[in-house]
């Protein structure tokens, strides 16, 4: 049997549950392990890695008893990516990063590219650029004992953003590109499974509120599905595609089949999400060697859960891993050179050595020469003559000639000539000044005592009591606004609980309220 498990795992460094009294530098390393064993395949492909190359450690990239294969954003930091672990008994013959083969190497590239004339080359290189896509091509044997190849394609497809319609435009080609890709796989006789994150429902069914959204079936990512996808329960030849979603072959009328679920609003509580992770198989795979396709949404640690499937073929292993494999790095191969190469002295040989040590004396006698020339041409104190020669430090104390003298005749005035200017204030006067002087600092005292009073009754009386929601009557949540426009940034209050259908009165209420300045 071949197990084969897709998650979109939403950062493979941040630590898990479990692991937090790890040291820090092993802890991701330690997560990605219990990962892998908790899932329990032959294959599992992770999406939206978050990692790019420079972040990779090596603990991290290569796991005991497993081959794995990244693919990085090159745009962006932190940022999308895929990544696909193989089991030693599963390693594949070829592996490829990216759909249009403009990152493909030279050797174990997996090929059959199809027809891309559609596409410019920097359309092509900007679809790839963002780590989205990773091929691993793999010899299988079936039960009867026969060796085919199978292809998986693990995936990420790009989010379409309501407020920026050109990620819907890239959506769509990037959707055209796996398409070409996988029915040229198919043309060249390979099996071909397309599984991860597709960010499509494709059927209300699919979906926790599609009957109240506006034009569902009209969606271009479900109208993409439609053409992709073979309808087992329908024989109109119209539906019938190169592909089988999985799952639903298995379980074609399970309701409340959800992958992914808004961690803002505590969805997963009540199971109010959408399924937008697919094991997509072509029609002669699954209908020949699909034992099972399943969901784990007991797998916690993502706002999405894992799926996957079971296969009734088994895996010949390659005898080397593609070049593409992380273990061949320059930097986890040993091969890349490192800061403390070059603060290590070389072994230099005894040719070599004389000849140092002969252009070392050579350099300290012209060195010795040039200063002997410059002492002699130097001035000496007697030479210079008594005038030029080193002052003396009391030099610097004496009254300099050509500063100006003070006359003896100038005289200035003395303390009884400048009191007479001065007009003394009568007693009357100083009365009136004392009692201006002292209601100023009466009223000063006073402000500075009211400031202080304002100040300890504000710290004092806590902050502003919670409201309750109208629903439920418990307290409420406060939220920021981070959407662009005139209110971000502003705070409001919400009910607390997690977001559910309507008609279950143990879901969130309407209550809405914006929170007063402080």
């Amino acid at each position: 049997m071949l197990r084969v498990v897709s998650w979109n795992i939403n950062g493979i460094r941040r630590p898990v549950q479990g692991v937090a009294n790890q040291e820090p530098s092993n802890c991701a390393a330690v997560a990605v392990g219990r990962i892998l064993d908790e899932l329990d395949a032959d294959i599992v492909c992770l999406q939206e890695t978050k990692v790019t190359r420079d972040a990779l450690t090596e603990p991290l990239a290569i796991v005991e008893g497993y081959n794995s294969y990244f693919s990085f954003s090159r745009n962006r930091s932190g940022y999308s990516g895929v990544a696909t672990f193989c089991k030693d008994n599963a390693t594949p013959v070829a592996a490829e990063e990216g759909l249009s083969g403009l990152f493909a190497t030279q050797n174990g590239s997996v090929g059959c590219y199809g027809n891309m004339d559609e596409f410019t080359q920097e359309e092509l290189r900007a679809l790839d650029s963002e780590g989205r896509a990773l091929l691993t091509q793999h010899k299988i044997r079936t039960w009867e004992g026969k060796e085919r190849i199978l292809t998986l394609i693990n995936v990420y497809c790009p989010h379409a953003d309501p407020g920026r319609p050109e990620r819907l435009v890239f959506k769509m080609r990037f959707y055209r590109l796996l398409q070409i890709r996988a029915e040229a796989l198919l043309a060249a006789g390979s099996h071909v499974i397309i599984l991860g994150d597709l960010n499509t429902a494709h059927r209300p069914i699919d979906h926790w509120d599609a009957v109240n959204l506006e034009c569902f079936e009209e969606d271009p990512g479900r109208k993409w599905m439609d053409s992709l996808l073979s309808n087992l329960g329908c024989q109109s030849a119209s539906h019938v595609g190169p592909f089988i979603d999985s799952y639903r072959c298995f379980q074609p009328k399970q309701e409340g089949a959800f992958t992914c679920w808004s961690a803002v609003t505590g969805a997963r509580h009540l199971n109010y999400g959408s399924r937008l992770d697919y094991v997509l198989g072509d029609r002669t795979l699954v209908i020949d060697t699909f034992q099972a396709s399943f969901l784990l949404p007991e797998v916690m640690g993502s706002d999405h859960c894992p799926v996957g499937a079971v296969l009734s073929v088994s895996s010949v292993p390659a005898k080397q891993c593609p070049p593409l494999c992380t273990r061949f790095l320059p930097e986890f191969a040993g091969t890349q050179l490192k800061i403390l190469r070059f603060l290590v002295p070389l072994e230099q040989s005894p040719v070599l050595e004389q000849s140092v040590l002969q252009h070392n004396h050579q350099t300290r006698v012209q060195t010795c020469q040039n200063k002997a020339q410059v002492h002699s041409t130097r001035p000496r104190p007697s030479q210079a003559g008594s005038g030029r020669g080193q002052k003396n430090l009391k030099s610097y104390f004496q009254p300099s000639p050509n500063c100006p003298q003070a006359s003896p005749d100038i005289e200035l005035p003395s303390p009884p000539l400048m009191s007479t200017l001065m007009t003394p204030k009568t007693s009357e006067e100083e009365a009136v000044a004392k009692v201006v002087k002292g209601r100023a600092k009466a009223s000063e005292a006073k402000d500075e005592k009211e400031v202080q009073t304002s100040f300890w009754k504000s710290v004092l009386a806590g902050p502003l009591r919670t409201p309750l929601c109208g629903g439920h009557r418990e307290p409420c949540v406060m939220r920021t606004v981070k959407k662009p426009g005139p209110n971000l940034g502003r705070r409001f209050y919400m009910c607390a609980r997690p977001r559910g259908p309507p008609t279950d009165p143990s879901s969130r209420c309407n209550f809405f309220l914006w929170s007063r300045p402080s």
